[in-house]
């Protein structure tokens, strides 16, 4: 699915991904941001300030959403090219230069860890929540949005965009599933 070109050595994508692809590769993580901003409403009960929070917490998960286009996709070979499967390359292009590919490991430890507590403070919104006072409907849909978060998204990022990319050599979230891998196998 990839090949090399070019006398840097350099390994560029030959995948093209439809917009149907696109679309439902974004799904899981436009659920983390759903589901999570439905947990601070339903956690924070009738607080005046539920509401601006869950507000807050999708405008966090848009805003991270760009900081991985202008941080992370120039040092990718899907930069300016339909063969990202979350379209952000494309995108990138039309925001920010090309940069070194050889820099997408370092770039990538940089840009993953702002964005992380996405996934984290809706848990900890609601287990504090569940704590005080135990509701099933918050309950459920705590493991509702786990389930997405911590299964269906990394497993489909796995499955489908990391297992054509050029890049899952160099990157710190392959190698480490791969090391780990090895290490059990």
């Amino acid at each position: 699915m990839t090949e090399i070109r070019g006398a840097d050595n350099t390994e560029e994508c030959v995948v093209t991904y439809s917009t149907l692809h696109t679309v439902l590769s974004n799904t899981p993580y436009a659920l983390v941001l759903l589901l999570g901003a439905a947990i601070l409403v339903l956690a924070l009960g009738g607080a005046a300030w539920s509401w601006p929070a869950a507000l807050g917490f999708v405008l966090y998960g848009i805003a991270g959403t760009f900081w991985i286009i202008v941080a992370l996709c120039p040092h990718c070979p899907s930069y300016g090219q339909r063969s990202c499967p979350c379209g952000y390359g494309v995108i990138a292009a039309r925001l920010r230069p090309k940069g070194d590919a050889a820099e997408f490991s370092r770039w990538f430890r940089r840009t993953i860890p702002p964005i992380a507590p996405l996934w984290f403070i809706p848990l900890i919104v609601a287990g504090t929540a569940l704590a005080k006072s135990f509701a099933t409907p918050l309950a459920i849909l705590t493991g509702v949005f786990a389930l997405n978060a911590f299964v269906l998204l990394p497993w489909l990022s796995r499955g489908h965009g990391c297992k054509a990319c050029p890049q899952r050599e160099q990157c710190p979230w392959w190698t480490r599933k791969a090391d780990h891998g090895a290490a059990v196998g």
